[in-house]
């Protein structure tokens, strides 16, 4: 899936879940592992696992992959691993 798409998937699943400051950063110059880092922030532990579960959702759905999450089962952190992103 192009990076620009994949981009707009995740920052609309975490808009619709309320996260907040969500920053995307161009990673193309420093890391030649990935494009893309995307950072949010939730009120709660509750939220962050929402807000990681609707990235997923939206990501799937349009046919594209997940390579993996981390830390979903505390919530306090989570790293949903979308390849380029």
């Amino acid at each position: 899936m192009d990076v620009k798409k994949l981009q707009k998937l995740a920052v609309t699943a975490l808009e619709d879940i309320k996260a907040r400051d969500i920053e995307v950063i161009n990673t193309t110059r420093l890391s030649p592992l990935f494009d893309r880092i995307i950072i949010a922030s939730a009120d709660s532990a509750r939220q962050t696992k929402s807000l990681a579960r609707s990235v997923q959702d939206k990501v799937l759905a349009a046919g594209g992959h997940i390579g993996g999450m981390e830390g979903e089962a505390t919530g306090e952190w989570i790293v949903v691993d979308l390849g380029d992103i």
